[in-house]
């Protein structure tokens, strides 16, 4: 009777181990179909972000002459500016590095920097204005500054005395 019971433990052991990699391999497959499914679904986003990039990139080529309309030097550019907005000086000076070994000129950095911050403050949570006045200026760098908003002065606080 031992000998029949190890017979048949040693029968299912091997049913078990030709079974469960048949059983691994269908899950992987549908999980990658999934994934597959998932990827198809997010393109579309993607695509239409990368095709405005390419549209951002033609339409500094065809806008800004000599080598600061690179795509390169375009993208790189953008970046340093936007570093340099956000007192990311570190990075934003090892990104002027690979800017000037591109063959981008200097000049067009300064002036969209001068132009950015005479456009006026950026509200920091808000990155999609800091990139579009980022490209403005770089597309355009003589933009003229934005008439700034009368700003409410602050009331001084006497502790109900007047000043004589």
């Amino acid at each position: 009777m031992v000998h029949f019971n190890l017979r048949v433990i040693s029968a299912a052991l091997c049913a078990a181990v030709l079974i469960f990699p048949v059983h691994a391999t269908r899950a992987q497959n549908a999980d990658s179909k999934a994934g597959e499914q998932q990827r198809q679904q997010s393109a579309p986003g993607e695509n239409g972000k990368e095709s405005q990039k390419i549209d951002e990139f033609a339409e500094a080529t065809r806008l800004v002459p000599g080598p600061a309309g690179n795509p390169e030097c375009v993208w790189l550019g953008r970046r340093v500016v936007s570093l340099l907005w956000r007192d990311d000086l570190d990075t934003a000076f090892r990104h002027l590095d690979l800017y000037d070994r591109f063959g981008c000129p200097g000049p067009h950095i300064q002036a969209t920097f001068r132009c950015l911050v005479r456009q006026g403050n950026i509200d920091p949570k808000a990155q999609e204005t800091l990139n579009g006045r980022g490209h403005a200026c770089w597309l355009n760098p003589g933009l003229p500054p934005t008439q700034p908003t009368a700003a409410k002065a602050p009331e001084a606080e006497s502790g109900g005395t007047t000043a004589r």
